[in-house]
């Protein structure tokens, strides 16, 4: 009997999860360590001057290459290790996920009535090579008033989401305009995806 191809995971995004079953990608998650006994290599620290498109590569490929050393270090199978991080560029700035309500209702405000970027990386890590690939989306949202953005963050979508928003629920509201990969926006830019996957063998 022949197995099916399988990767790991390296997310807990349940989002990342729904994508890659949408193209019937098979795949085990494979979860790091949480605060405050996170590992090192996962820090998601911006590093000082750090532009928003090479933070999103830095932390999808560390988070990769750490995947594939855990893969070794708990003596599981070898398959390649999917990682992905997505983040927002406003003006220039890193905006990741809210560090609470009050944070997520200040982000919200910056993004009313304008245009940013969301940038996600995916990296794909197996054998001694990491490779990564990037999206980079822009996104215009309508002019958003006081009550409505207090409505939507106490809904708690906000809360695990780059720029304190996911397009596949609630805030789709406040989109008038996506140019670039909707999967993208959401947090696993398919296209990207699966070209990276074939390149690594996996059948598509």
């Amino acid at each position: 009997m022949t197995l099916e191809p399988r990767i790991y995971l390296a997310s807990k995004s349940p989002r990342r999860r729904e994508l890659l079953t949408q193209i019937g990608v098979h795949f085990d998650l494979l979860m790091f360590r949480t605060p405050p006994r996170e590992d090192v290599a996962t820090d998601e620290t911006p590093l000082a001057g750090e532009a928003p498109f090479d933070y999103a590569r830095r932390v999808a490929m560390a988070k990769a290459v750490h995947g594939s050393e855990l893969v070794a270090a708990r003596k599981l199978i070898a398959r390649p290790v999917l990682a992905a991080d997505t983040t927002l560029d406003v003006d220039g700035q890193i905006v990741g996920k809210p560090r609470d309500d009050e944070d997520a209702a200040d982000i919200l405000g910056r993004l009313s009535g304008r245009t940013h970027q969301v940038i996600t990386a995916v990296a794909l890590s197996h054998g001694g090579t990491c490779e990564c690939e990037t999206s980079v989306s822009e996104v215009r949202f309508r002019k958003l008033d006081i009550p409505e953005i207090r409505r939507y963050v106490a809904s708690g979508e906000p809360h695990d989401k780059a720029g304190a928003y996911g397009l596949q629920g609630r805030a789709a509201i406040f989109v008038e305009e996506i140019r670039g990969s909707p999967s993208g926006v959401v947090g696993l830019p398919l296209c990207e995806t699966a070209l990276l996957l074939k390149r690594f063998g996996y059948p598509l």
